[in-house]
């Protein structure tokens, strides 16, 4: 498959199987965290079903003027991706032959020197290149978790990365994810600090599984503490009951008594 930008010749063609990636090691150990914190949610959710590919710092392939262009983002999301044959493992993703361009692609900032932002067209090209004019990926996001600080760029009329502001809660609406993307602060796991995280179309957040472990934690404990309540309460409405009937029943014998002694001296005590 085939597609022209300005004057690159761009084929989609399968990574060859006897093709050897480059195993470069993440830059640290936020990474992994938060990209696996990204598919949980989703995953849990309910999100991630057939046809849907989430993956992390797995290369995307698209071959320019002749020459195979791998970059692999931290995070990406694709839809309509066609399944592997016999179990295959899959090793990288070819857009436009094996399912749609991704419809996010996420790189999490580090301290280190990166090409993020590398608009370099010339071979290999930058990454904010390869994304923006080679596969024109809707959504590009950029997050430094040291800071907490998230940009998102979509894809203008003209093909070129356009910032989005973010909403009044300082959340991003991710179209082809048909949630809102937004920043967190807090622990989960070994380390604290900023989280990148999903919210619904009602603003409510997604929860981790931990999370959703301890709400129902909560919410049993709630439960339980409700029903020592009602539990208490009939308890002291029996005994109020209780006393009541006591309260009759003696009020009836100190009426009987009085009844007895007006006739023993010959009154008859009215109805």
């Amino acid at each position: 498959m085939t597609a022209s930008t300005a004057d690159l010749k761009i084929t989609w063609e399968k990574l060859p199987d006897d093709f050897i990636l480059d195993e470069e090691p993440v830059a640290n150990i936020d990474q992994p965290l938060l990209a696996a914190a990204l598919r949980e949610i989703l995953e849990i959710a309910g999100l991630i079903v057939a046809g849907i590919l989430v993956a992390p710092n797995m290369g995307i392939c698209a071959t320019v003027d002749s020459k195979l262009v791998i970059k692999a983002p931290d995070w990406f999301y694709a839809r309509n991706v066609q399944p592997l044959e016999n179990q295959e493992i899959r090793r990288s993703y070819t857009p436009n032959l094996e399912g749609e361009i991704p419809a996010i692609v996420m790189e999490f900032l580090s301290a280190t020197a990166n090409d993020e932002y590398s608009r370099k067209k010339t071979y290999p090209p930058g990454k904010w290149f390869f994304y923006e004019q080679i596969l024109r990926v809707p959504v590009y996001a950029l997050f430094e978790p040291a800071a907490g600080v998230l940009e998102v760029y979509h894809l203008d009329s003209s093909g070129k990365y356009e910032v989005q502001p973010p909403d009044a809660f300082g959340r991003y609406w991710i179209s082809g994810v048909g949630l809102f993307l937004g920043v967190w602060y807090g622990t989960k796991a070994e380390r604290t600090g900023y989280w990148l995280r999903w919210w619904d179309e009602s603003s409510e957040m997604l929860l981790w599984g931990a999370e959703m472990v301890e709400r129902e934690r909560q919410e049993r404990a709630i439960a339980q503490q409700q029903a020592e309540q009602e539990r208490q309460e009939r308890a002291i409405a029996q005994q109020q009951a209780e006393q009541e009937r006591e309260r009759a029943e003696q009020e009836r014998e100190r009426s009987s008594i009085l009844a007895a002694q007006l006739r023993a001296l010959g009154i008859e005590p009215e109805a």
